[in-house]
């Protein structure tokens, strides 16, 4: 088995207009023991940016712990928060830092950015090899049903509410599909006022 895939869980990001979306499973497990099932793997960094980390937790808790040290450094210097841009370009580089004993990681990043909150979303792999669109990105063990499902149903510039539909239809069909990950899910909707944070029920088995 993969170390990327030792303990399962996956995440989604997905944009709609003048709103993102970012979601995860719950699923904390060992190889294929469950664990618990209350471990999202969605982060706040601040009100307009969250990144979703799957991959080995150990390494995706250093990295986390380590993104919000920079992140307040940051805050006391330039007396503002950062960007999503500017998050994913740190993160490229603590991951590219370590490239000769990386963190078993893969993160997405997504937020909104500027006074105009344009959608920004943004993934990498775990040396920091990053890529940038403008629709959707997955990252972890059911990466494979994920990119199906989202194919069909992402349509552009989507409202809030009709992201969160799509976000969570494309979760709950992908966990279904994939044995490392699953146990619900918890989803995030950044839009330029407030985060909409819900959890879904997902299959217990």
């Amino acid at each position: 088995m993969s170390i990327m895939a030792y303990n399962g869980g996956a995440c989604i990001v997905m944009t709609g207009k003048n709103c993102v979306a970012i979601a995860s499973d719950l699923r904390f497990g060992i190889q294929q023991q469950t664990i618990s099932n209350d471990f999202p793997k969605v982060y706040r960094i601040n009100d307009k940016c969250f990144v979703g980390i799957s991959g080995l937790v150990t390494d995706a808790q250093t990295l986390y712990q380590k993104l919000v040290f920079r992140h307040n450094l940051y805050k006391l210097r330039e007396e503002r928060d950062m960007s999503p841009r500017v998050v994913s370009n740190l993160l490229t580089n603590m991951l590219y830092e370590k490239r000769f004993g990386p963190y078993f990681t893969e993160p997405l990043i997504c937020g909104l950015e500027g006074p105009e909150n344009k959608p920004f979303i943004s993934g990498m792999d775990l040396i920091g090899a990053s890529v940038a669109t403008d629709d959707f990105l997955v990252v972890g063990t059911m990466t494979p049903a994920m990119y199906g499902v989202c194919e069909t149903l992402y349509k552009k510039d989507m409202n809030e509410d009709d992201l969160f539909e799509t976000i969570s239809q494309c979760m709950l069909s992908s966990l279904d599909r994939d044995a490392l990950s699953g146990w619900g899910a918890i989803v995030h909707v950044i839009t330029p006022t407030q985060v909409i944070t819900k959890k879904l029920l997902g299959r217990q088995d």
